[in-house]
């Protein structure tokens, strides 16, 4: 079940990935800051969530 949770975490990350690279292109600080950090909180816990599940 915490399986989903990591997949949906690094869909979240990808996501934000993209905003990062769309804000890049349009020079929003501000919502390149956000999604910068979003980006690497979801990305740390989706990977860590999917190593978690597959560890034991």
């Amino acid at each position: 079940m915490h399986i989903v949770l990591g997949i949906l975490f690094l869909l979240v990350a990808i996501l934000a990935v993209v905003s990062v690279i769309r804000q890049l292109k349009f020079k929003n600080m501000l919502a390149l800051a956000f999604s910068g950090i979003t980006a690497l909180a979801f990305g740390f816990f989706a990977i860590a969530t999917i190593i978690s599940e597959i560890a034991g």
